[in-house]
């Protein structure tokens, strides 16, 4: 089983196990984090999109932060004695995908909701 998430701007096929460095999330390392914007899921063959997936999520924990390889921004301009150097290192949240979980499939299917309980519907009515 696959999914595709998008978190940062990007887009990224993962699948239960992957490690992969995505844009810095305030998350504390060894932390939980769930990326709920799912936009595709395979699953043995099967693929679903769209607004199949409206409760698909994908669970990872946070293995650590770092800063990313180094890029050098050079602007020149010919014959005018202008040049500016630049360097840029990206940060990235380093995760590792733990669960796909398509949500409650099984009352989406039947399309019968859960009656609420007792003590709720005697509170509601007081």
């Amino acid at each position: 089983m696959y999914a595709v998430i998008e978190t940062g701007g990007k887009q990224y096929r993962v699948e239960e196990g992957t490690r992969l460095k995505v844009e810095k999330l305030d998350v504390p390392e060894g932390g939980k984090v769930v990326f709920d914007r799912v936009l595709l899921l395979s699953e043995g063959g099967k693929v679903l999109a769209g607004d199949q997936l409206t409760e698909a999520r994908v669970e990872a924990t946070v293995l650590g932060h770092g800063k990313g390889k180094k890029i050098i921004v050079f602007k020149y301009k010919p014959k005018k004695g202008y040049r500016r150097k630049k360097g840029h290192r990206q940060l990235f949240t380093e995760v590792r995908i733990d669960k796909i979980l398509l949500g409650k499939a099984s009352s989406r299917r039947t399309g019968r909701k859960e009656p609420p309980a007792e003590g709720v519907a005697e509170a509601a009515r007081t």
